[in-house]
């Protein structure tokens, strides 16, 4: 997995769940199947990518 972002200690990639949350699933669901991910983890990721994009918009 060299140079893609995963959850700290696990091998699932942080692009796993955005792709979830884009096919209509819920967090819950991300995380029951996904176990080694960590609740707060994921709920940080998608903040930063919040802020990412947010920035991303109003930069250019």
């Amino acid at each position: 997995m060299g140079g893609t972002l995963v959850f700290r200690d696990t091998r699932v990639p942080a692009q796993s769940l955005l792709e979830y949350l884009d096919d209509g699933f819920f967090l819950s669901e991300f995380l029951e199947n996904f176990p080694s991910v960590n609740r707060t983890d994921a709920v940080n990721f998608l903040k930063l990518a919040r802020e990412h994009f947010q920035y991303e918009n109003y930069s250019g």
